[in-house]
């Protein structure tokens, strides 16, 4: 059956299900009130990444912000991400591809949609696809560290080391205790300052 067929069925479907589990997460992650906007718990949660210099604690604010990204705030797009993510753990990049091209056709606004679509492409080699996803990811939302992780690892690979370095950089900006993020920039700067000699 053609996948676009199998992806109609798919959305036949979504009308009748729900997402206890992650509505669960999502509420026990949120620690502002519900009165709150998407936007003002993100500015939030990353204020506390800015500030928090203890590696436990800000990973911790970090999936909580990943959490608030996750949400769409639509079933049927949280639905399709989860069919999407079990297509990518059973090794069904093709499936997974077309169940995130949906994702992002019905809602372009969606950051997460185009962030797993990068991370797709850059699992499958797909390198310029994936950053042409990141720079619509970071586009939408300047602040999402995984983008830019993401991009500095396509431009270190690429040989383009003084733009990976001022990707982790802006990485570190925004989230200055990630101990792997020190360590790449670290390592960068060592590097271009042993071509400079």
């Amino acid at each position: 059956m053609p996948s676009f067929l199998i992806l109609g069925t798919m959305l036949a479907t979504i009308a009748s299900s729900t997402l206890p589990a992650f509505a669960a997460d999502a509420a026990q992650a949120s620690v502002t009130s519900e009165l709150t906007t998407p936007k003002q718990r993100l500015d939030t949660l990353f204020a506390e990444l800015k500030r928090e210099r203890y590696q436990d604690k800000a990973r911790e604010i970090s999936n909580r912000i990943r959490v608030e990204w996750q949400d769409s705030g639509s079933a049927t797009i949280n639905l399709l991400m989860q069919w999407a993510s079990k297509a990518v753990e059973t090794n069904k990049q093709a499936a997974a591809l077309d169940i995130l091209d949906q994702v992002i056709s019905l809602s372009p606004l969606y950051v997460e949609g185009w962030n797993q679509r990068a991370t797709l492409h850059y699992q499958m080699g797909n390198y310029r696809k994936s950053m042409s996803d990141i720079n619509r990811v970071l586009a939408l939302e300047p602040r999402h560290f995984g983008a830019l992780a993401g991009m500095a690892a396509i431009l270190t690979s690429s040989g383009q080391d003084e733009l990976a370095l001022r990707a982790w950089e802006q990485f570190l900006d925004i989230y200055p205790s990630d101990r792997k993020a020190q360590e790449q920039l670290g390592e960068l700067e060592e590097k271009l300052a042993g071509n400079r000699t």
